[in-house]
């Protein structure tokens, strides 16, 4: 063989050895990049992991669903699993889990104050009680925002974790004698909940109030209901005026419209017999809340079209139960 030719033998050779040599760098490189990428997805879940008393992180795709079960008496029931809820959308099944223990799972209240003319003599009354409910239902982490219902909403409280300084706001409202803007407050106070409530926390609006609007510039009924249900908020309310706002169609029709707030969003709408009753009212509210469960589903329907929603909860294998959950939810548009 000629010289010529066992020198371009010995080129091709090396050029060989160079091009495997950088394919095998450029496999390992990959390798150790994608391990790298490994592990730091292992740190950031491992971050994300709930740890006890902290806030339940929920995917945006997920349908947080609120459920109070009570027997035949009116006591909250506790000792149900997911696999005794059976829950449809629009009536298909869909596949439940729970998000924590009853009670359990983080709550951001919005406190309504009617400060308004038509219960002006009750409110120093309605108050107290008030003060004695967030005492009595908020845990260390729980969070409280407070509006009042007058000639405008009024945030008089920005959200706060923590009793004391809740209660310290809701000693330094004053009654007036005022018209009432009541639905476009409860839309305000839904549309906050949805901006600074934490991930994963039941968002729950209770007023103190008889319903009755006289003001709102910009919203009713029907967009009031739309908004809780958007922003799944459970609404409750007190209505402190007792069984005479029978005898009023005004009053009357106040009373409906919480209601109908109640019904669509999984809440209570409770009328006492007298403002003595107040308090047990409101403990009626706590002790339910501390026994509420917190299921979840991923919807079989991904359509992102921001259509309405129904939902139904049973449990099936218990019928004697009396269930109160959200009658259905906006699907998102994005």
């Amino acid at each position: 063989m000629k010289v010529n030719e066992l020198v371009g033998i010995k080129k091709i050779r090396r050029i060989l050895l160079i091009v495997l040599f950088g394919a095998l760098s450029l496999h390992l490189s990959i390798w150790a990049i994608q391990a790298a990428t490994a592990q730091r997805l292992k740190k950031v879940e491992k971050s994300m992991a709930q740890e006890p008393g902290e806030t339940i992180k929920i995917n945006s795709s997920l349908v947080a669903v609120p459920v109070s079960v009570t027997d035949a008496a009116g006591h909250p029931v506790r000792n149900l699993t997911a696999g005794d809820f059976q829950l449809e959308e629009e009536g298909k099944t869909q596949q439940v889990v729970s998000l924590g223990n009853p009670g359990k799972t983080p709550v951001e209240i919005a406190l309504l104050f009617d400060i308004t003319g038509s219960v002006f003599d009750l409110f120093q009354f309605q108050r107290q009680a008030a003060l004695r409910f967030l005492k009595e239902a908020l845990k260390p982490n729980d969070a409280v925002s407070i509006f009042t219902i007058g000639v405008r909403p009024k945030l008089v409280r920005s959200r706060v974790v923590g009793v004391n300084k809740a209660i310290a706001a809701a000693q330094s409202i004053q009654p007036t004698k005022q018209a009432t803007s009541f639905f476009d407050t409860v839309v305000e106070a839904a549309r906050y909940l949805g901006k600074t409530a934490a991930p994963g926390a039941r968002r729950v609006i209770v007023v103190i109030s008889d319903g009755e609007d006289m003001l709102s510039e910009n919203y009713g009924l029907s967009d009031a209901m739309k908004e809780l249900q958007r922003f799944d908020c459970l609404f409750y309310s007190i209505n402190p005026s007792g069984p005479s706002i029978r005898l009023n169609k005004i009053s009357a029709k106040g009373q409906d419209g919480m209601v109908s707030m109640a019904s669509a969003t999984g809440g209570a709408a409770f009328l006492p017999e007298g403002p003595e009753d107040l308090n047990e009212m409101f403990g009626r509210i706590a002790a339910e809340l501390q026994a509420q469960y917190l299921l979840g589903y991923y919807s079989t329907d991904e359509r992102p079209d921001g259509r309405f929603r129904k939902i139904t909860v049973r449990v099936p294998r218990q019928p004697g139960l009396r269930l109160r959950a959200r009658q259905g939810y906006y699907a998102s548009k994005t």
